[in-house]
């Protein structure tokens, strides 16, 4: 048994392979190749833009792919929707489809594009954002550099950002948000129905998600005197409670908890002058709950 796997090709690649590396799959692949070879024998990939691959994993072509939810929702495709996964180019956050005018524009709210011309890759999901709400206009497609073309060849756009910073960057202004999209893990119906390939798919979805939980969090361990630890715990914040384990020193114990990257420099001094010692931190790869 071999799964086809989608890999999006473009702007996700990168922090793709990076996911892949930490959920313990490793990911090569030359540079004009669009054959990555990964060290699991099930599975065989194919690197695509993310716009075309709900189309390929509808068609069976491909077993499971990743797109965006806005590319499933652009196509209408027919697809098992696996597990959403929470990052992009730039983090860890959803990216957004923005309505955007010319810092001058009279535009103030969607109704004011009666009659204008809209720009954008997301044609489909814009008319129909669009006609659910009354409003009639002309909607083209963009083969890109879409920022650039307010007020000369467009009277709006609707572009994906991250951060907003290219759209002010361009003089634009943001009207509103009309789609907030994450990367998500999809499959191909009949190959849903398949248990081996199912099964495949689904571990998959739990290392990629617990490579995502782990992201800014790291391990905390150190040696608590019995004396100390009622003061040490109280500073200790947990997934759950912290781990406490006896040595065989009489009268210490062993602590280890799991927190946010950004919150273990305030609280290691703090540990240590309430008595904790052989305190060390470690990144972590994966986080199932």
């Amino acid at each position: 048994m071999k799964i086809k796997l989608g890999l999006p090709k473009g702007s996700l690649q990168q922090a793709t392979f990076q996911l892949f590396k930490k959920a313990g799959y490793t990911l090569s692949v030359s540079e004009r190749s669009y054959f990555p070879h990964v060290d699991d024998p099930e599975i065989s990939c194919l690197l695509i833009r993310a716009q075309e691959m709900a189309r390929y994993v509808q068609d069976g072509v491909l077993d499971v792919g990743l797109t965006g939810k806005d590319w499933i929702l652009e196509h209408g495709a027919s697809v098992k929707e696996v597990a959403s996964l929470l990052y992009a180019k730039a983090g860890f956050r959803p990216v957004r489809w923005v309505l955007a005018v010319p810092a001058n524009s009279r535009i103030r709210k969607v109704g004011d594009l009666e009659g204008k011309r809209v720009a954008t890759e997301l044609v489909q999901y814009t008319k129909r954002y669009l006609r659910e709400r009354g409003v009639k206009a002309v909607v083209e497609f963009s083969w890109g550099a879409t920022e650039v073309k307010p007020p000369t060849l467009a009277d709006a756009i609707v572009e994906l950002t991250e951060t907003g910073t290219t759209i002010k960057a361009h003089n634009l202004r943001i009207v509103e948000t009309i789609l907030e999209s994450t990367t998500v893990l999809i499959a191909n119906r009949e190959s849903w129905k398949d248990p081996a390939k199912k099964e495949k798919i689904q571990n998959l979805a739990l290392l990629l998600q617990a490579a995502i939980e782990a992201e800014h969090k790291v391990g905390l361990k150190m040696n608590v005197p019995q004396k100390a630890m009622e003061s040490v715990l109280a500073v200790l914040p947990a997934l759950h409670t912290p781990t406490v384990s006896p040595l065989s020193d009489e009268g210490w114990c062993s602590v280890e908890v799991i927190l946010a990257e950004k919150d273990a420099r305030d609280l290691i001094p703090q540990l240590k002058r309430k008595g904790a010692s052989g305190i060390f931190e470690y990144p972590l790869n994966k986080l199932v709950y």
